[in-house]
């Protein structure tokens, strides 16, 4: 098995001149960096269009990708928009940090004038790109356009005609609205068509892309609203349970996300056609898929609807290896990395071993003091090859941010596994970095704020807070050639050179 590295980089953290990073030419620039740096994978966040609180976790849409990430630049090139309409356009004042009111507010602006001008109804590639997606891409269109129209309401607070999708109000909405479906639509075209060309580049030059999906589609989703009859809903369409997970040592509480659970019987009687679908798509856009919350195909958390907290929720049972089988018969075998990471059970261990997907080891849980055994799973030592190793994820904190957050009994701990007394403190996130990537894990993915040694003022979601959270954007000076060199250097040292 060759061994790999990669790095964590959403693509919201990009350098770029408006507001967000997206398909822009550093998006290809960093692209030249990590093969530079010898890297072998790209990993990036969910690229769906995000709703309230700004989470890529909770999307519009399973399929739609997000508007946001639309190079506008290329726009002024094909003669749709002018660069002094996007310069006076105010994305927010800190290169730093993405300020998502404010980009909602200019870049939809943007990206409706650059529609008008469009002329796209007569565009063969737009018609064609239409007629392929139509299964997704209508009521995902229609969805987003009778959302504007209620001023962003959820869709469970639409009109009961619309909101149960009654024939004679589908066909007035769409009629009425069509040029807004049409906006949504060519919003997709456009994510598409530079996604595309931006996969191909990486690919060409020999960067493979992890791409990232959540087990769970949310309540406000075209998804939901699409197809009740995947979700535990009765029949007014009201969640009958919901996701979540349970009071722990971390939450008392547990924690309620909300999301509508799946009626596995419906899609097992339907030899799961949508999770089929959903999955194919997902391999089209990314070489590699990350699944989030694995452990829900194994048992998944239920919460009676209407509950405050988490607490009174309890265990069922999902689809298990029957899913998976499927998926293999139906599209053959892909790379799949298994987010079984939290409470794991010995059926969780069973289904992820039967899969054959690798799992997940984050550093940052190994130096627990409740849990500080030489068994303990997240040990390097104790990294099986089949696995994926991070020093940490999008949810953890940096670093070096955990180092000073854990107890000096904790510190002690790391610094005797590594025989590491004499590192000044500073300097540390790199020997844990060296640490991981000379484990026998087969990939090392490396998030790009722990390379540069920054604390939790760089961290990217605290989760069950909101507020502050997917904002944290490199800066274009950042991707230094100092830097490159380093990451080269310990890739090469471990055997993990592209």
């Amino acid at each position: 098995m060759k061994r790999t590295a990669g790095i964590l980089l959403p693509i919201t953290s990009l350098p770029s001149q408006y507001g967000i990073g997206g398909f822009t030419q550093s998006a290809y620039d960093f692209i030249d960096w990590l093969k530079e740096a010898g890297q072998s994978y790209w990993q990036i966040l969910p690229l769906g269009p995000t709703s309230y609180g700004d989470s890529p976790y909770q999307s519009f849409s399973t399929f739609a990708g997000n508007p946001y990430f639309i190079n506008l630049e290329a726009l002024v090139d094909e003669g749709v928009l002018h660069k002094e309409e996007c310069e006076a356009a105010d994305f927010g004042s800190e290169p730093g940090a993405v300020d998502y009111e404010k980009l909602y507010k200019a870049r939809y602006t943007l990206l409706y004038k650059a529609y008008q001008r469009s002329w796209i109804t007569e565009n063969h590639d737009y018609q064609h790109f239409v007629r392929k997606n139509k299964w997704w891409l209508t009521d995902y269109a229609l969805f987003m356009a009778i959302k504007e129209q209620y001023n962003n309401v959820s869709w469970d607070q639409w009109p009961e005609d619309i909101r149960l999708r009654k024939a004679h109000a589908m066909t007035e909405y769409y009629n009425e609205l069509f040029p807004y479906v049409e906006f949504h639509q060519y919003m997709q075209f456009k994510f598409h068509e530079q996604w595309s060309a931006l996969k191909a580049y990486a690919n060409q030059k020999g960067i493979r892309l992890i791409g990232d999906i959540p087990i769970y589609v949310a309540m406000d989703s075209a998804d939901t609203w699409a197809h009740p009859e995947l979700f535990q809903l009765d029949e007014q369409n009201v969640p009958l349970a919901v996701a979540g997970c349970p009071p722990d040592g971390f939450s008392a509480d547990g924690q309620l996300w909300g999301n509508p659970l799946y009626r596995w019987e419906y899609h097992r009687d339907t030899n799961y056609e949508w999770w089929i679908s959903r999955l194919a798509y997902c391999f089209q856009m990314y070489d590699v898929l990350r699944i989030d919350h694995f452990r829900g195909f194994d048992e998944y958390y239920s919460i009676p609807y209407g509950e405050k907290t988490a607490a009174n929720g309890h265990w069922e049972k999902g689809p298990g290896i029957e899913l998976f089988q499927c998926m293999e018969q139906h599209l053959g075998r892909h790379e799949v990395i298994a987010e079984d990471l939290g409470y794991v059970t010995d059926s969780v261990r069973w289904l992820v071993r039967e899969t054959g997907f690798p799992g997940m080891k984050v550093l940052e849980f190994a130096f627990d003091s409740r849990d500080t055994g030489s068994a303990n799973d997240y040990l390097p030592h104790n990294y099986p090859e089949n696995s994926v190793a991070y020093t940490g994820t999008h949810d953890n904190e940096t670093i070096v941010g955990w180092f000073d957050t854990i107890t000096p009994e904790e510190q002690k701990a790391a610094r005797d596994y590594m025989c590491d007394h004499y590192t000044p403190k500073d300097q540390l996130y790199k020997s844990f970095i060296s640490l991981v990537m000379r484990s026998n894990a087969k990939t090392c993915i490396i998030p790009i704020q722990d390379y540069m040694g920054l604390d939790n003022s760089c961290r990217m979601n605290k989760p069950s807070t909101v507020g502050n959270n997917w904002r944290w954007r490199l800066k274009k000076e950042d991707l230094t050639e100092e830097l490159k060199e380093e990451i080269r250097t310990v890739t090469k040292r471990y055997g993990r050179l592209n």
